[in-house]
C-alpha cells in the first residue's frame, strides 16, 4: 500500500514537472513565431487589463476605507464607547449583514488571491516538494503501524470519553444518544458484503470527523453562531425568489403560502444560480477542493469524495452529472458510496421549502455538512471495496458546462428546474395519495376489530419508537418522532418536515426533540428518490445497470443511517437553553407570517 502510494505521488509531481516544463518550452516557441506587431498588440492588451485590475482594486480600497470611517463615524456619534446600552444597529461589528461581514467579506478574497496568485506559484511548490512530501510519506508509513495505529484510537477514545463525561454530567439521560451510532456500527460488522475487506481506520475517520463537525456546528458558540449566520444568509437569498414568484402568480397565491407557487418556485432561482456558477467554472473549483480534503482525510477515491462533496449543496442529479463520464468506470462499492451519499443530504433547491415548515436553516445546513464524511465512511463499512478504482487524481475532470454563454447557462438553469419541480409535484402527490390509500384499507380492517385509530403510518412508525429512543429523544416524544421518521421513509422529506412543522407551531414536542427530528429526516432517503437514482445512473452508465439495482436499496438504508447517526451526534450536543432559543424564533416568525395571511385575507 505504501509503494503504491509513493508511486502515485512521484507520477502527480512528475506530472506537474513536465507540465510546468512544458508550459516553459511551448511558451519560448510561440514568443519565437510571434511578430513585432502581434507582441505590440499582445503588450497594450495586457497593460489594459493590468490597469483594469489596479482600478478595480482602488475602487475596493475607496469603498473599504469609506465604509470604515463611516462606521468609526457612528460609533463615535452614538458613544457607544461610553453608552451603557449600546445599540446594536451601530455599536457592533455585526460579522454577519455589517461592517464585519464586509472585512470577512473582503479578508477571504484577498487571502485567496495572495496564496493562488503570489504565494503558490513562487513557495508553495517548492515547500510542498521539500516538506510537505516527505512529510506525508513519514506519516503514512508510521501512522499505518498497527502500534501506531492502536495508541491513536485508544487516545481517540480517551479523549471521546473524558469529553462525553463533562457534557453529559448534568444532563446523564443524553447519554441514550449513543445507542444508535453503536448499534449502527455493530450492524454494518454484521451485514458487511466483506468483513475481512473492512478498513477500520476510514470508518473511525469520517465518524470521528463527522462528530468533530458536530462539536463545531452545534456545540461550539462561535461555530454555532457562524452556521446560523449561514443559515439565517441563506434563508434571506432563496426568499429573493418570492419577488419572481409574486410578479408571476400574484400576491395571493404567494402571501398565502400556496406550496406548487410559493415554495417550489425557489428551485427555479436555485437552478439559475447553480447553472451561472457552474458555467464560470466556480462550482467544479469549489467541489474539487472539498473532494480532495475528503479524499486526503479518508483515503476514498476521487469521484466517490467530489461526488459526497457536491452533495452538500447540489442535489443527487446535479452531483452525478459532474463525474458523467467516470461512471461506467466506477466499481460497486464506489456507486454505492455516490448513492449513500446522495441519500444522506439534500440539495440547496429545496431548503426553501423546508424553512416554510418551521425547520432550524443551521440544523439543516449543518446536517449536510456532517453526512459528508460520514456517508463515505457508513458506506464502506457496509459495502467495503473489494476490487481496484480505474480512477485517480490523475485522470479525473469535471463535467464542463455545455452552454455558449452566461445568458445561455442561466436561461438554462431555470429551465431545467421545471423537470425538478415537475418530478416533486408529481411524486408528493402520487405518494401522498396511495399512503391515504393504506390508510384507509388498514383503518377498515382495524375498525372491524374495534380500532379505528389504527393506519398504516400508526403500524409503520411503531417500528421507529426505538430508534427515536435511541438518538436521544425525550419518552414522551418518541412516538411523534418516529411518526416523522415514518412518513419520510415511506412518503418523502417534504410531508415529514410539513408534519414536524406542524408539530412545533402546537408546541406538541421539545424544542430538543425537534431539533434531533430535523436532523433524522434531513437526507432524500425515500422511494421515489429511490427510483430516480437508478434511472438517472443507469441512463448514464447503461452496463452498470445491474450492479446499480443490485446496491441501491442497501444505499437507501445506508443513507438513511447516516442521518440517523447525525441526529444521535445532535442530540448528545445539544443544549436545550440554545434550542429552545431557535424554535422561539421560528414561531415568532410563523406567527407574523400568520397575521400577514390574515390581514390579507380580510382585504
Amino acid at each position: 500500500m505504501d509503494e503504491s502510494k509513493d508511486a502515485e505521488m512521484n507520477k502527480v509531481l512528475a506530472g506537474e514537472e513536465i507540465l510546468e516544463s512544458g508550459f516553459g518550452v511551448e511558451k519560448a516557441n510561440i514568443q519565437m513565431d510571434i511578430c513585432p506587431a502581434q507582441e505590440k498588440q499582445s503588450l497594450l492588451r495586457r497593460n489594459c487589463k493590468i490597469a483594469l485590475i489596479c482600478l478595480i482594486h482602488i475602487a475596493v480600497g475607496s469603498y473599504f476605507g469609506y465604509a470604515t470611517h463611516y462606521y468609526i463615524r457612528e460609533y463615535n456619534n452614538h458613544q457607544c464607547s461610553e453608552a451603557l446600552e449600546r445599540d446594536p444597529l451601530y455599536c457592533s461589528m455585526r460579522f454577519c449583514d455589517g461592517y464585519g461581514f464586509l472585512i470577512l467579506f473582503l479578508g477571504f478574497i484577498y487571502f485567496g488571491l495572495i496564496y493562488y496568485k503570489v504565494f503558490k506559484p513562487t513557495l508553495g511548490h517548492r515547500l510542498y516538494r521539500k516538506y510537505l512530501v516527505p512529510l506525508n510519506r513519514w506519516w503514512m508509513i508510521f501512522s499505518r503501524k498497527r502500534s501506531t495505529s492502536a495508541i491513536l484510537i485508544g487516545f481517540l477514545f480517551v479523549i471521546l470519553a473524558i469529553f462525553l463525561y463533562y457534557e453529559t454530567k448534568d444532563e446523564p439521560q443524553k447519554l441514550s444518544s449513543l445507542a444508535a451510532p453503536c448499534f449502527f456500527i455493530a450492524c454494518g460488522n454484521a451485514f458487511s458484503t466483506n468483513r475481512s475487506a473492512i478498513k477500520w481506520r476510514l470508518v473511525i475517520t469520517g465518524i470521528t470527523c463527522q462528530f468533530m463537525l458536530g462539536i463545531i456546528c452545534i456545540r461550539w458558540s462561535v461555530g454555532r453562531s457562524i452556521f446560523e449566520c449561514i443559515g439565517n444568509r441563506t434563508a434571506n437569498f432563496l426568499s429573493f425568489a418570492d419577488e419572481g414568484s409574486r410578479f408571476v402568480y400574484g400576491d395571493d397565491m404567494i402571501s398565502q403560502g400556496v406550496f406548487a407557487f410559493a415554495i417550489l418556485s425557489v428551485i427555479f432561482f436555485f437552478s439559475f444560480l447553480i447553472s451561472i456558477l457552474y458555467y464560470m467554472g466556480v462550482m467544479q473549483w469549489v467541489v474539487m477542493k472539498l473532494g480532495w480534503l475528503l479524499a486526503q482525510l479518508l483515503g476514498t477515491t476521487v469521484c466517490e469524495s467530489v461526488t459526497a462533496a457536491a452533495n452538500i449543496v447540489l442535489s443527487m442529479t446535479e452531483s452525478a452529472i459532474l463525474i458523467r463520464p467516470y461512471i461506467k468506470l466506477l466499481t460497486a462499492s464506489e456507486i454505492h458510496s455516490i448513492m449513500v451519499s446522495g441519500f444522506a443530504t439534500v440539495s440547496g433547491s429545496v431548503l426553501a421549502a423546508y424553512l416554510s415548515f418551521g425547520a432550524s436553516p443551521a440544523h439543516l445546513i449543518t446536517s449536510s455538512v456532517m453526512a459528508a464524511p460520514a456517508s463515505l465512511a457508513i458506506s464502506k463499512l457496509y459495502l467495503p471495496e473489494t476490487e481496484e478504482s480505474k480512477n485517480s487524481a490523475n485522470n479525473i475532470q469535471l463535467e464542463k458546462s455545455q452552454d455558449s454563454s452566461l445568458l445561455d447557462a442561466a436561461s438554462n438553469g431555470a429551465n431545467n428546474a421545471i423537470q425538478i419541480v415537475l418530478g416533486v409535484t408529481a411524486n408528493l402527490i402520487a405518494f401522498v395519495a396511495f399512503i391515504a390509500f393504506l390508510n384507509a384499507v388498514v383503518s377498515w380492517f382495524g375498525g372491524l376489530v374495534g380500532l379505528d385509530y389504527v393506519d398504516f403510518e400508526w403500524l409503520f412508525s411503531k417500528l421507529f419508537i426505538p430508534l427515536a429512543w435511541a438518538m436521544g429523544v425525550p419518552w414522551q416524544d418518541c412516538d411523534e418522532v418516529a411518526k416523522i421518521v415514518a412518513t419520510k421513509t415511506i412518503i418523502n422529506e417534504f410531508v415529514a418536515y410539513e408534519r414536524l412543522g406542524i408539530l412545533i407551531n402546537n408546541n406538541a414536542i421539545s424544542a430538543r426533540s425537534a431539533g434531533i427530528a430535523t436532523f433524522a429526516i434531513c437526507g432524500f432517503a425515500n422511494p421515489s428518490s429511490m427510483g430516480m437514482m437508478i434511472g438517472i445512473l443507469a441512463t448514464m452508465a447503461p452496463k452498470s445497470r445491474g450492479v446499480i439495482t443490485s446496491v441501491a436499496f442497501r444505499a437507501f438504508v445506508v443513507g438513511s443511517i447516516v442521518c440517523f447517526v447525525s441526529a444521535s451526534f445532535a442530540g448528545i450536543l445539544m443544549q436545550e437553553e440554545e434550542e429552545s432559543r431557535v424554535y422561539q424564533k421560528i414561531l415568532s416568525l410563523n406567527q407574523l407570517r400568520n397575521i400577514t395571511i390574515g390581514v390579507i385575507e380580510k382585504q
